[in-house]
């Protein structure tokens, strides 16, 4: 019971930080140095925090399945006949933006996966994401203050945007920490893409990535998992889809009237944060 509820706790940790520029991986390993299963294999964490983000992603698919379902009766976007009458062009064509810039990330993901946890899952690495990031936010929200973005909508991001998204991706998957929507955002911003293009981009970009990374923890951790194991890790996915679905709708609003820079100066304060407490047990 007692795992359950630390379940739930990551969980509410997952949906909110998911989707907020801050690291949810970053939170999770913090979060797991004071909260810790004790009923599970040794191996499970590392695969229940890459797993539980499908509960987040299927608030995105929820929420957006009209943006991201391209298969529908004849409309706007469609074809007047032909094999392609039911297909929604347009969405089609977001997506296969989407898959560009997932090809960053996914080569090096399936390449060096295990090599690149070895390098830099540790502390310091997520401290320094956190910090660098955090700076990054503020200085580019500053350098675009007064600026008109040049992409107002969906529709209007190229494929050689999308392919610069999805190298700033990379350096999230990279670097545990770096928070890989504040990544994304960042690099949007900075080619002059507006905030609510950039966040929703970013939701629909993580729906192949998670997936992907969930299914290939999976594989490597195996299908064997305990009853504890699996009921830990279904209930943690559903809060962590409740908390999504309210955060991102949060996001989406706030973003409206404000920029990042709120969220640029919380991690810098919790990237100095983690430096104290680590160096402090490391002493």
């Amino acid at each position: 019971m007692l795992d359950i509820i630390k379940a739930i706790l990551f969980g509410i940790v997952e949906g909110i930080t998911e989707w907020l520029p801050i690291s949810s991986t970053g939170h999770l390993i913090l979060l797991e140095e004071f909260v810790k299963f004790e009923n599970v294999s040794e191996n499970f964490f590392s695969m229940f925090e890459v797993v539980i983000q499908l509960g987040a992603i299927l608030a995105v698919v929820v929420l957006f399945i009209k943006q991201i379902w391209p298969f529908c009766k004849k409309g706007k976007g469609y074809k007047k006949s032909g094999p392609l009458a039911y297909v929604n062009m347009d969405i089609m064509t977001l997506w296969f933006k989407i898959l560009v810039a997932c090809i960053p990330a996914a080569v090096v993901g399936v390449l060096f996966n295990d090599e690149l946890d070895a390098l830099f899952y540790h502390w310091y690495v997520v401290a320094a994401a956190l910090i660098v990031f955090g700076v990054a936010f503020i200085v580019v929200e500053n350098w675009n203050k007064g600026k008109q973005p040049k992409v107002t909508q969906l529709s209007q991001l190229t494929y050689k945007a999308a392919l610069i998204i999805g190298v700033f991706q990379l350096i999230a998957a990279v670097f545990p920490g770096t928070s890989r929507s504040g990544a994304t955002i960042v690099g949007a911003l900075l080619i002059g893409i507006s905030r609510p293009v950039a966040a929703e981009f970013t939701f629909f970009l993580a729906i192949p990535v998670m997936f992907g990374a969930s299914l290939l923890k999976i594989v490597k951790f195996g299908f064997a998992f305990s009853t504890v194991e699996l009921a830990a890790l279904l209930v943690a996915m559903l809060v962590a889809f409740v908390v999504s679905v309210v955060v991102i709708k949060f996001l989406l609003s706030y973003i409206k009237k404000h920029d990042f820079k709120i969220f640029g100066w919380y991690r810098i304060i919790l990237g100095i944060l983690v430096i104290l407490y680590f160096s402090t047990r490391v002493l």
